[in-house]
C-alpha cells in the first residue's frame, strides 16, 4: 500500500513539473509572437512617419516586461537604435517629484491642502509670486494655482542658449513669472505649467532638508530597482542617445541636441519640472508601479486619479496629481507624456488590463511622428488585448 501511495504521489509530481514546463512553454512562446507583432506595428509606425528612431516598453498584467526599438539614435553614425538607449523623458519626471511628495504626506511632512506659505513664505521673492498666499500644495500638483510656465517665455529661452553651462537655481526660474498678474485665481482654473512642480521640489528639499535628488533616488528609484533611470543633473549624460528638436529650435538654436558628448544647452535646469533620463521599459515598470500603489501608500492613489479638467491636454482630459487620465477606446488610462527639445515620451498606465506601456522618440518635432504619441500607445495596447 505505501509502496503504490509512493509511485502515485511520485507520477504526480511528474504530472505537475510538465504542465509547468508546457505552461512556461506557452507564456514564452505567446510573449515572443506579442514582441513579433509589436515590432511589426513599430516598424509600420516609423515607416508612415519620418522620426529617426523610437523605444517601445511594456509590462504585461503578470509583471513581465520588455523593450523594443526601431530606426536610428543617430541620423549621422546611422547607429540603430537599441531597447535600451536612454532618452530625456521630458515631463514625466514630474511623476517622480509626485512619488518622493506624497511619500512625505503620509510621514506627516507635507499637507496636501497645506498653504504653501506654510513651507515657503520667509523667502524674499514668495510674496511676489502670483496667487502666493492662496496656493496650496494640491494646486501645484494639478496645475491649478495660477502660476504659468517660466519655460516658455521669450527672455529665458534667450538667457539659457546664451549660458550653456549656467547650472540654474530654482529660485532663478521662478523669477521669470513674478509679479505677473495670474490668470486665475488660485483652485479657479487650469493651466499646466512647469512652474508648480519647481516650486514642488524647493518644499521637498525644504521638508527634508536633503537634495530632490538624493531623496528620490533613496526613496524610489534604489528601492524600486529603476536601473536605467538617472538624474538631468547635467550636459553629459550617460547612455543618452542624439535627440532633435527642428532647424527652429528656440532652446539652443540648433536640430541636434548633442555635439560632441554635450548638450548644447544646461538639460539640468528642468529639475522637478522633468528633470530625469529612462529607457522605455524602466519607465513602463515606473508606471505599473505608480498605479497599483507601489510607489507610495496605496490609500493616497485614488487621490492621484482624481481628475480636474484639463482642456489643453484633449477632450474629456482630466489631470490628478501629476496624473493625466484619458479616456480611450481601451478604457481609462493613467500617466504622463513628456517633451524636452530633441524628445517626446509617452508613459501609460490601462488599469483594466493592468498593463503598461511607454513610448519615447528622438525628435520633438510632433508633425514627423505622423500621429501622436497617445495614439499610438493605443494602438500597442490594442494589439496586446487581441494578443
Amino acid at each position: 500500500m505505501k509502496l503504490r501511495m509512493r509511485k502515485l504521489v511520485h507520477s504526480l509530481i511528474i504530472c505537475l513539473l510538465a504542465t509547468a514546463i508546457v505552461c512556461g512553454q506557452t507564456t514564452s512562446a505567446n510573449t515572443t509572437a506579442l514582441k513579433n507583432a509589436l515590432q511589426l506595428k513599430l516598424g509600420e509606425w516609423h515607416k508612415a512617419g519620418s522620426f529617426p528612431g523610437a523605444t517601445l516598453g511594456v509590462v504585461l498584467a503578470n509583471g513581465e516586461s520588455f523593450g523594443l526599438a526601431v530606426g536610428v539614435s543617430d541620423r549621422e553614425t546611422k547607429r540603430p537604435m537599441m531597447p535600451n538607449d536612454r532618452m530625456l523623458a521630458g515631463s514625466v519626471g514630474k511623476t517622480f517629484a509626485a512619488a518622493t511628495a506624497l511619500q512625505l504626506v503620509k510621514e506627516g511632512k507635507i499637507g496636501l491642502d497645506d498653504k504653501i506659505e506654510k513651507y515657503l513664505g520667509r523667502e524674499p521673492w514668495f510674496p511676489r509670486l502670483p496667487n502666493a498666499k492662496d496656493i496650496t500644495v494640491r494646486q501645484l500638483m494639478n496645475h491649478t494655482s495660477g502660476l504659468v510656465r517660466y519655460e516658455f517665455k521669450e527672455q529665458f529661452t534667450k538667457d539659457l542658449t546664451a549660458n550653456p553651462d549656467k547650472v540654474w537655481k530654482p529660485a532663478e526660474l521662478v523669477a521669470y513669472l513674478l509679479d505677473e498678474k495670474p490668470p486665475f485665481e488660485a483652485g479657479k482654473g487650469w493651466d499646466y505649467s512647469d512652474t508648480n512642480y519647481i516650486v514642488l521640489g524647493m518644499i521637498i528639499e525644504r521638508v527634508t532638508g536633503k537634495k530632490l535628488y538624493d531623496e528620490a533616488d533613496r526613496r524610489l528609484i534604489k528601492p524600486l530597482k529603476l536601473t536605467d533611470t538617472i538624474p538631468q543633473d547635467g550636459p553629459r549624460l550617460k547612455g543618452v542617445v542624439q535627440g532633435y528638436a527642428g532647424p527652429n529650435n528656440p532652446f539652443g538654436g540648433s536640430d541636434a541636441m548633442i555635439v560632441n558628448g554635450t548638450f548644447i544647452i544646461n538639460p539640468q535646469f528642468e529639475w522637478t519640472g522633468g528633470g530625469y533620463v529612462s529607457t522605455a521599459q524602466d519607465l513602463a515598470r515606473w508606471a505599473k508601479m505608480i498605479y497599483e500603489g507601489k510607489a507610495f501608500s496605496p490609500d493616497l492613489l485614488p487621490q492621484v486619479v482624481e481628475g480636474v479638467p484639463a482642456p489643453m491636454l484633449g477632450r474629456d482630459t482630466k489631470y490628478g496629481l501629476a496624473t493625466i487620465i484619458r479616456q480611450t477606446p481601451m478604457g481609462i488610462s493613467y500617466g504622463h507624456s513628456g517633451f524636452f527639445p530633441g524628445y517626446l515620451t509617452d508613459m501609460t498606465y490601462f488599469p483594466q488590463q493592468k498593463v503598461a506601456v511607454a513610448v519615447q522618440v528622438n525628435t520633438s518635432v510632433a508633425r514627423n511622428l505622423g500621429k501622436p504619441l497617445g495614439r499610438f500607445v493605443v494602438e500597442v495596447m490594442e494589439v496586446i488585448s487581441r494578443g
